[in-house]
């Protein structure tokens, strides 16, 4: 597996910027609890990366945690903003995203150029931006971005956001899931499962559930597994 590194974090520090950070999401296919936007900060003076970062999906939950104060200790400056099951529900998906990372890089110090996985710019804010009801905006400096395919594997920053922010929600559904221990969100981190599935067959959707969200359950199924 190729290693992340700071190749590009680097060569746009060269053209002039002075920060350059890394922004991933997770919790987005989730059926509980928030969806989660990470930043982690880079200048010239930053370091090589702890040895064995990667993608926070190629890692178990072990390694995470291992790495997590490594990684606060390595980056000048990080966030992760999140947005709420209610507010996914309000204002749908993309917005819940972008508000999100708004959230993160309001928390950061400036940043000049943004680095995003994937095509698609979920951070500066379309031309038109047309909903019935707006949310509260935090007010940011908005970075130039770049967007770049499979960013969390190429690009050290990036990668540690995914791991700073993975970390960071899994641990907020572990705490939540000491008040509804029903639905297990210690294990599955609010993500559907057979036991997750189980669980809302026998006592349905609770507050912290996307109610947007398709939840389809097999009562059936779900029963046998419990039974099982």
């Amino acid at each position: 597996m190729p290693t992340p590194t700071l190749r590009l974090e680097r060569r746009l520090l060269r053209q002039g910027v002075t920060t350059v950070a890394g922004m991933d999401e997770v919790g987005r296919g989730a059926i509980a609890g928030c969806v989660s936007v990470g930043v982690a900060v880079v200048t010239a003076q930053t370091r090589t990366a702890p040895n064995g970062l990667q993608d926070s999906k190629l890692l178990a939950e072990p390694e995470r945690e291992r790495l997590f104060p490594r990684l606060q200790r390595w980056v000048s400056d990080y966030a992760v903003g999140s947005s709420s099951p209610q507010e996914i529900d309000r204002w749908g998906l993309s917005t819940a995203l972008r508000l999100a990372a708004h959230r993160a890089l309001a928390r950061t110090g400036t940043v000049d150029h943004l680095i995003l996985d994937g095509t698609w710019d979920y951070v500066t804010p379309p031309e038109q931006l047309v909903l019935t009801h707006q949310p509260e905006w935090p007010s940011i400096q908005h970075p130039e971005v770049s967007c770049v395919v499979k960013a969390d594997r190429s690009c050290s920053s990036v990668a540690a956001a995914s791991v700073l922010a993975k970390v960071t929600r899994d641990r907020m559904m572990i705490d939540l899931a000491r008040t509804q221990p029903d639905y297990r969100w210690q294990d599955n981190k609010g993500y559907s499962s057979p036991e997750h599935q189980a669980a809302i067959a026998r006592h349905g959707l609770c507050e912290l559930h996307r109610r947007s969200w398709n939840i389809t359950v097999d009562p059936a199924a779900a029963l046998a597994h419990s039974a099982s």
